[in-house]
């Protein structure tokens, strides 16, 4: 008789770590003691090419949102793509105006916030220096124009 589920599920290893030996466990032994070496060695060679590597990432960013009533997660992964295989279809008109959409404003929200950042540390640079531009309140010197 076989575990239960919830057994099997805290018995696996992690989902990266699993390897062509791991799968071939699986397997029932009276079955597996039925193979020959060459049989076993081509099941071998096709888990490991079946079994997706991945690939560098130059950024890797990953959080979760705790809502109080739901939970979600933001993933930004960056790298070359590596992928074998082009796209089986072709996105629709409207989907390529909506990633067109979603790259500007994800691109002037990051423009924004690093030129915020930036800004930050300039004034407080400057205020640390002691660099005063308008000397006074900035009221007065705004009369003065």
């Amino acid at each position: 008789m076989k575990d239960s589920p919830i057994k099997e599920q805290i018995n696996l290893p992690n989902y990266r770590a699993r390897t062509p030996e791991y799968y071939l466990q699986q397997v029932e032994p009276n079955i597996l003691a039925s193979f020959n070496t060459e049989q076993l060695q081509v099941i071998i060679n096709i888990l490991t090419q079946a079994i997706p590597q991945p690939s560098p990432k130059i950024i890797d960013f990953r959080f979760n949102i705790d809502l109080i009533f739901s939970r979600f997660y933001l993933v930004l992964f960056v790298g070359k793509d590596r992928r074998k295989r082009k796209r089986q279809y072709i996105p629709e008109r409207l989907a390529r105006i909506g990633n067109a959409i979603a790259v500007v404003i994800l691109l002037l929200g990051t423009n924004l916030v690093i030129s915020g950042v930036i800004l930050l540390f300039a004034y407080l640079f400057k205020s640390a220096v002691g660099i005063d531009f308008f000397p006074g309140h900035i009221s007065d010197s705004v009369k003065k124009i």
